[in-house]
């Protein structure tokens, strides 16, 4: 079932083009990476899928109803959006901070019913943060705060996760742990829970071989390639988009693929 489609969306500020009539597809139950060199219009092609930003061509579609004209409330039931960084700005409580995902499912003023309550303390456990519940966001680490904003946003359980470098600046353990739980929210197979889909912008080519189901391959506002990493992921591409020869290994039928050095050093 297609959830999120995109017809030829293109987006410019002044004379530089930063996306070039980009169209795409997410089936759900998918992971969809965006990958591309530095530039390429990831971070933009997200926001315009969040409808955070206008393109200025192009639409798009949610189950085949223009996103835009979608009331925000409801969108925001649909489409849960995690930004670069993962910002923190309140001193609050963990649980505080994972409770404002219910926001979208309440009239202003509500109290948190007990189903409120038990989404909350399911997306802490999903994301293991319990031990941090009494913690101020503003204290936690880097993977710390990553997770409680993660679980934030599975609280407001929406169908479709946009998460723009999740795993910047994370330690391996942590990349890892991201990276598990947004794959378990496209691939759930919980009972009575449906199964979500996931985009997610990486720089890591490896997390992306390993995680994603399809790839959309950006450089200079174009797409380049789109299909299974192992496609997308060839020699001739990863040279081509990013300047870069790699090294291939598969275990148990998954492609790792480590950027092994840069092309005009070999000249």
């Amino acid at each position: 079932m297609t959830l999120l489609h995109a017809e030829h969306v293109s987006l410019s500020y002044g004379e530089t083009k930063v996306l070039r009539s980009v169209s795409m597809q997410l089936q759900r139950g998918e992971v969809l990476g965006l990958i591309g060199p530095n530039g390429a219009g990831k971070t933009t092609l997200l926001r315009i899928l969040a409808a955070l930003q206008l393109a200025d061509k192009g639409e798009v579609f949610w189950q085949g109803q223009s996103l835009m004209n979608i009331p925000l409330k409801q969108r925001a039931h649909h489409i849960g959006y995690l930004a670069q960084g993962a910002p923190a700005h309140w001193p609050l409580r963990v649980e505080k901070v994972v409770a404002l995902g219910r926001l979208p499912h309440q009239q202003p003023w509500q109290r948190l019913s007990s189903e409120d309550k038990d989404v909350i303390e399911s997306a802490i456990d999903q994301t293991d943060i319990g031990h941090l519940r009494q913690r101020i966001i503003t204290t936690l680490s880097g993977g710390e705060r990553m997770r409680v904003l993660l679980a934030r946003l599975f609280a407001s359980q929406p169908q479709l996760v946009l998460a723009d470098e999740p795993v910047a600046a994370l330690d391996p353990y942590h990349q890892l742990h991201i990276m598990e739980l947004l794959h378990e929210h496209a691939h759930n197979t919980r009972p009575n829970t449906p199964q979500g889909a996931v985009i997610v912008v990486l720089h890591d080519l490896n997390l992306a071989a390993r995680f994603c189901d399809r790839l959309l391959l950006l450089k200079q506002g174009k797409l380049v390639a789109e299909g299974k990493p192992a496609d997308v992921l060839n020699p001739q591409r990863l040279n081509e988009a990013y300047g870069i020869e790699a090294k291939y290994f598969e275990d148990n039928g998954k492609l790792a693929v480590i950027p092994w050095q840069r092309m005009d050093s070999l000249l």
